[in-house]
């Protein structure tokens, strides 16, 4: 027989609080000596749900559009956790959403209202003054865009037609922000010259006009690698062009989940230096959505780059409002899916009864305003039915309980008949407060 060796006894648990602190969210913690030099001393994101969520097929009416930016401020607060959110600027209600995002900004609201046109001089016009401090501009880097989009196509034509737009938005008096559209398929001889040209460009104008520039991964192909080719490492790509002389406060990343990649390729491009993240709350956006920034602010929390913490609670509102316009995020959806925070193992609920901290990441109900719950199937078990009722009524059964076990036993029957359902705390609502 073989001796396992021996596992020495402690008498109090390793809960690993500098990691998972009771009262907040995790927290990273870096062996001595690992922390990257790169990581910038702060991070933040920018919002882009009114531009690239409606793209993505939000429906938005100006009052919901509204609704949406006021949420925004609302869980920002004094953060810093959301700088600025762009508008479009082609439709009378996105013209309304952004007269009223500006006055309210003017007002004190926290994230700045900016815009976004495509890198042509006409488009440069239109945002000439409305108010706004800052525009985006498309500005497509790939070999893919620059040779099919434009007639006759090719780099240098596009880089011609940006620069043009560049220095019209400089002339009214704006700071541009360039939208390097599927930089993870352009090639490194467009990208460094033409954001050298762009800074070159915009070097008289003056530190308050010092242009942005945002990195997009617009169809997931990045990759959150160091060492991988250019153009898909994500870190690669942030690293080069901070050394190559654009500041990390000037680096934006906006990615699409279109792999599966889109949080990890945010933290990657934060960990190369890159000190802003572009994306949407809640994921809203084209195809399989942006970076979901509740879920990045997590983590930048987490690393430390945050001056203060957002308000997640007042996010429920905003999944209330999708749920309304006909576009709730998916019942399993992490943080504020219906079920992201179910259980309906009746292992997990026995755990949940013991030290429910077992079975969450974090003190969900405090930090989200979401409740731990459970819905009751074959697998359940007395523990699920204890877990269910005491969370409704604050009451715990015991396991002995005659009550509770001829409930068990009647809804152990409906499963045995073959009921594949789940069954809600309102289906036996009446029989379980009869109980306590």
């Amino acid at each position: 027989m073989t001796t396992l060796p021996p596992v020495p006894d402690v008498s109090e648990p390793n809960l690993f609080p500098d990691a998972f602190p009771p009262d907040g969210f995790p927290r990273v913690v870096w062996e001595e000596g690992k922390r990257p030099s790169s990581l910038p001393p702060v991070a933040w994101t920018t919002e882009t749900t009114h531009r690239d969520g409606q793209q993505g097929g939000l429906p938005l009416t100006a009052e919901d559009g509204l609704a949406i930016y006021d949420l925004m401020g609302a869980f920002t607060g004094e953060s810093g956790a959301i700088r600025q959110a762009e508008f479009f600027v082609y439709r009378p209600a996105d013209r309304v959403m952004l007269e009223g995002a500006l006055e309210r900004w003017r007002g004190g609201h926290p994230v700045e209202p900016t815009t976004w046109i495509r890198a042509t001089r006409g488009d440069a016009a239109l945002v000439a003054g409305l108010g706004v401090r800052e525009t985006g501009m498309l500005a497509s880097a790939s070999d893919y865009h620059t040779f099919y989009k434009f007639t006759p196509g090719g780099r240098a034509q596009a880089a011609h037609t940006y620069l043009d737009a560049v220095r019209a938005v400089l002339d009214a008096g704006l700071r541009p922000r360039l939208h390097l559209e599927d930089a993870t398929r352009a090639p490194r001889e467009f990208i460094l010259p033409f954001v050298a040209a762009v800074q070159e460009i915009a070097a008289p104008y003056g530190e308050d006009q010092a242009p942005r520039f945002r990195v997009c991964d617009t169809m997931g192909l990045g990759l959150p690698l160091e060492g991988v080719a250019w153009p898909r490492s994500v870190p690669g790509m942030l690293g080069e062009l901070i050394a190559a002389g654009v500041p990390g406060e000037r680096l934006e990343f906006h990615p699409h989940n279109d792999t599966h990649l889109v949080v990890a390729n945010c933290l990657s491009a934060v960990l190369a230096g890159c000190a802003a993240i572009n994306g949407t709350l809640l994921g809203k956006g084209e195809r399989t959505g942006n970076a979901p920034l509740e879920g990045v602010l997590l983590h930048l929390i987490g690393l430390g780059l945050l001056p203060g913490e957002p308000d997640y609670r007042a996010l429920n509102d905003l999944a209330d409002l999708y749920e309304r316009l006909g576009q709730g995020v998916p019942a399993k959806y992490p943080l504020y899916g219906r079920d992201a925070h179910r259980t309906r193992a009746g292992i997990h609920a026995d755990g949940l009864n013991k030290f429910w901290p077992m079975y969450a990441p974090f003190d969900v109900p405090r930090l989200l305003g979401r409740p731990l719950t459970l819905s009751l199937t074959k697998d359940s078990g007395l523990a699920g039915l204890i877990f269910l009722i005491k969370g409704h009524t604050g009451v715990e059964l015991g396991k002995d309980h005659p009550g509770l076990r001829a409930l068990h036993a009647s809804l152990t029957t409906e499963f045995d008949a073959g009921r594949q359902t789940a069954i809600e705390w309102e289906e036996i609502e009446t029989r379980a407060r009869s109980l306590v």
